[in-house]
C-alpha cells in the first residue's frame, strides 16, 4: 500500500512511505483491519534502469536561480534526503516521490554522447552549466557508472565552464580534471552542508557523506586549487538552523571562498513526506517546526513565488539572512555564484566521424 497507517523508518532511507504522484488517476487508501501489524516491513532495495536521453541540457529562466543551463546524469537520488525539492519530479515518470525517488533510479547511458552533440550545434551559446541542480551528480551510483566524470572530461576538453553542487565526498575523485579546469577559470564547486550533527544528518540525508566528510572535501578541493564554497541548504527552523554560524566558520577554516543558503521548500507531495518524517523522528517538535515553516511562507506549507520561495519571508527569514551575512563577513566569505567563469575559451567539440582524422 502506498500510505501505511504505521510508517516504518528504514535504515539508509529518508522517506517513510510511497505516496502516488500527483498525476496518478487513482490513489490507494489503506484500512486497518488489525492484521499484519507485527510483520517486519521489507527493506526496499535500490533498482537502477538504463535510460536513453533525447537531450541533456536543461534551460532555466527562473529569476531566482543563478544559472541558465543545467545537466543531470541521473533521475532520482540515492542520498534519500527527505527534504529534497526534486522529489516531486519523479511523478513525471509515474513513480512515487517517496521511496521510489531514492530506490528506483535511472542513469542516462548516452549522456556524454548527447551532451557532445548539443554542445557542437552551430547555434549553441556558451554559458556556465550547472551540474547537480536536480539530483546529485556524485550520488553513490556515480562510483560505478562514472557518467559525471566523463561529462566533466568533455567540458574540460572544449573549455566549457561549469558549476557543481554536491553533498558527496566522491567529488575528490575528479580532482585531476577539476584542478585543470580551475587553472583556466572554468569551474566553481559548492559543497552542500546543512548540519554538523551526524545523528541528524543520518536521518535527514541517510546516504549522503557525513558532515565532517564534506568539510574534508572542501579542504581537499581548496588545497588542489579548485575554488570551492558551501551551500547551507536547506535551513530548517528549530531543527538544523542552530549550526548555521559554526558551519560557515568551519567551512572558511577549510578554505571555502563563498557561501550561499536556502530555506526548506515543500512543493507538491513533499509536504506529506516531510510531515511524516517529522512525526516519526521529532514528534515533540513537529508542530513547532511546521508553524515556523508556515510563517516563512505566508501562512502556507509552501509559497512558490520567485521572490521568496528560496529564502522565505517574515521575521524569521530576516533573522536567518542577517545571521548568514554576519557569519560570512566574519569568515571572510562572499556570496555564492559571484565568481565569474570564462566563457571566451569555449571551442565546440568535434563530432566523431566514420572517416576518422584525415588531417
Amino acid at each position: 500500500m502506498s500510505k501505511p497507517l504505521f510508517p516504518t523508518a528504514f535504515k539508509g532511507r529518508g522517506a517513510l512511505s510511497n505516496p502516488e504522484g500527483r498525476f496518478e488517476p487513482t490513489q490507494a487508501v489503506e484500512e486497518d483491519d488489525g492484521w499484519y501489524r507485527d510483520e517486519e516491513a521489507v527493506r526496499p532495495k535500490t533498482e537502477i534502469r538504463e535510460e536513453i536521453a533525447r537531450s541533456v541540457i536543461n534551460r532555466n529562466d527562473s529569476p531566482d536561480v543563478g544559472f541558465e543551463q543545467a545537466i543531470n546524469p541521473f533521475r532520482g537520488c540515492e542520498h534519500g534526503c527527505v527534504y529534497c525539492y526534486a522529489r516531486p519530479s519523479h511523478a513525471y515518470l509515474n513513480l512515487s516521490p517517496g521511496l521510489d525517488f531514492e530506490t528506483k533510479l535511472s542513469v542516462k547511458t548516452n549522456f556524454v554522447e548527447t551532451l557532445r552533440s548539443e554542445l557542437a550545434k552551430p547555434g549553441y551559446r556558451c554559458s556556465p552549466i550547472n551540474i547537480g541542480s536536480n539530483t546529485d551528480a556524485y550520488q553513490p551510483i556515480e562510483k560505478r557508472w562514472q557518467v559525471t566524470r566523463a561529462a566533466l572530461a568533455l567540458l574540460s576538453e572544449c573549455n566549457h565552464p561549469c558549476t557543481i553542487v554536491t553533498k558527496n565526498g566522491l567529488i575528490e575523485r575528479d580532482l585531476d580534471i577539476l584542478a585543470s579546469m580551475a587553472e583556466r577559470q572554468l569551474v566553481q564547486v559548492l559543497i552542500s552542508i546543512n548540519s554538523l550533527d551526524n545523528r541528524l544528518a543520518s536521518k535527514l540525508e541517510p546516504r549522503a557523506s557525513a558532515p565532517h566528510r564534506r568539510l574534508q572535501a572542501v579542504k581537499a578541493l581548496h588545497e588542489g586549487g579548485v575554488p570551492v564554497g558551501i551551500l547551507v541548504a536547506p535551513i530548517i527552523p528549530a531543527l538544523n538552523e542552530g549550526d548555521l554560524e559554526q558551519i560557515i566558520e568551519r567551512a572558511a577554516a577549510n578554505g571555502a571562498n563563498c557561501v550561499g543558503y536556502t530555506c526548506i521548500r515543500l512543493p507538491h507531495e513533499l509536504k506529506q513526506l516531510f510531515r511524516e518524517w517529522l512525526a516519526q523522528h521529532y514528534p515533540d517538535r513537529a508542530t513547532h517546526i511546521m508553524s515556523l515553516i508556515q510563517q516563512m511562507n505566508g501562512g502556507k506549507d509552501y509559497d512558490s513565488q520567485f521572490a521568496t520561495r528560496m529564502r522565505g519571508q517574515g521575521i524569521f527569514a530576516d533573522i536567518i539572512r542577517k545571521r548568514v551575512q554576519v557569519a560570512a563577513r566574519k569568515g571572510g566569505l562572499h556570496e555564492a555564484w559571484n565568481r565569474s567563469l570564462d566563457t571566451s575559451k569555449f571551442t565546440p567539440p568535434r563530432m566523431p566521424s566514420p572517416q576518422g582524422e584525415l588531417f
